[in-house]
């Protein structure tokens, strides 16, 4: 990529000018894909592939889907509601179908080489608990793996619990995008870049920040249409904002967002690419997204506001990451 020739010139007045030097180099030299879905971290991708062709009525990107919906990839995710582990089991269906992927002799819920392969082999006892059930086979099984399978016989079909019509329908939609490694493409980058850039000097708020704009406890968007005010984002509802705007959504933490993404190297990074902060990919704790000549637009902490700042104002800079999807089989 050819480096932009816009320099640092600082926050206020002067950042409509960076941002723009530096979004019109990303349109000239870069060309990053296509759309955006479920991207598995490396060390897990076989072990998805493996547990994803169980039975027929489920494939690796279903179970993908579902694992991003869960956890977001967490192995040490821990719900309000006892669910546990990268698959979220409760302990007492742990207890009951919990298998030992692994064969090391210990059947541990926090173990992804335990835990990936038990999803599977519960999605398909749930397609079983479920086949005489009317409506669309897919949607009772992933009913059944969230509310239970009982329930969904119950209601012959999805349980009219909003938790649960929201899941089905947002793992069958991150499983049905079309096959192919694809990630934002120049316009969709640049799209959230200006949409970060605007907010620029909008207050920190922790917690802040959704697909729409809205913070936590406010709900507007940014232009003001429910004539509310915005309290603020954090650094990465400010992202997940920004890519919204690009008709691109993004899971909602910065651990989350790495785990929808991919590492891409030095040489490789481009506008758009979201940059990550921590010691390890469990303990990433800050994105920024990076706009050219080692800045980026982030959301840093409370007291500091929305701001332009070089991506090693940090000391912690763990990667670099694009938000890419393995489609379908391919993950």
């Amino acid at each position: 990529m050819r480096a932009a020739t816009t320099a640092y010139v600082g926050v206020g007045a002067t950042a409509a000018v960076l941002v723009a030097g530096l979004v019109q180099a990303a349109a000239e030299d870069t060309a990053i894909g296509q759309a955006l879905g479920v991207s598995v971290p490396a060390e897990y991708r076989a072990l998805v592939e493996d547990a994803g062709q169980t039975c027929p009525e489920i494939s690796p990107n279903l179970l993908a889907a579902l694992i991003q919906q869960e956890s977001g990839f967490d192995p040490r995710a821990e719900s309000e509601a006892g669910a546990q582990g990268i698959a979220q089991f409760k302990p007492s269906t742990w207890e009951s179908s919990g298998i030992d992927g692994n064969e090391d002799g210990v059947r541990d819920v926090f173990d992804p080489e335990d835990a990936i392969p038990s999803a599977g082999k519960y999605l398909c006892q749930m397609a079983e608990e479920t086949k005489d059930v009317p409506g669309n086979r897919q949607d009772n099984m992933l009913a059944a793996y969230n509310a239970g399978p009982g329930k969904v016989h119950k209601y012959n079909g999805v349980p009219p619990y909003k938790e649960t019509e929201t899941y089905v329908k947002s793992i069958g939609a991150m499983a049905e995008i079309p096959t192919g490694e694809t990630a934002p493409t120049t316009d969709q980058a640049a799209t959230a870049i200006n949409a970060a850039s605007d907010e620029i000097g909008t207050p920190y708020s922790w917690g802040g920040g959704n697909a729409s704009g809205a913070s936590t406890g406010t709900c507007c968007s940014p232009n003001g249409s429910s004539g509310k005010a915005i309290t603020g984002f954090d650094c990465s509802g400010l992202t997940l904002y920004a890519y919204a705007q690009a008709g691109i959504s993004l899971p909602r933490t910065a651990a989350q967002q790495y785990a929808a993404s991919e590492p891409v190297k030095p040489g490789d990074t481009a506008p758009g690419d979201l940059v990550f902060y921590g010691s390890s990919a469990a303990s990433i704790h800050h994105v920024g997204i990076y706009i050219g000549s080692g800045y980026m637009i982030e959301a840093p902490r409370p007291g500091v506001a929305v701001r332009i700042a070089s991506i090693y104002s940090m000391h912690d800079l763990y990667a670099v990451a694009r938000p890419v999807r393995h489609a379908n089989e391919e993950i």
